[in-house]
């Protein structure tokens, strides 16, 4: 059976830092990072990239649509 992996890009410029994303995330890969936007805003990033599934859940709750989920097959 093939393994998906996951992985997302978040526009780190249009992240409002709410955290809905990491609330969401049934894996616990997402965290809101130290890092913040130019507008002082901290951003989600993956803690445990390894551990996604690529399920989308996080892209699907963004308020603002700023995630966007990618997935790979593995044999």
């Amino acid at each position: 059976m093939a393994k998906i992996k996951g992985t997302i890009v978040v526009d780190k410029e249009r992240c409002k830092g709410c955290g809905v994303c990491v609330a969401s995330c049934p894996c616990s890969v997402l965290v809101l990072s130290a890092e913040v936007n130019s507008k002082g805003y901290p951003v989600a990033r993956m803690a445990d990239p390894d551990a996604c599934t690529g399920c989308a859940s996080c892209a699907v709750i963004c308020p603002d649509s700023v995630i966007t989920v990618y997935r790979q097959k593995f044999e």
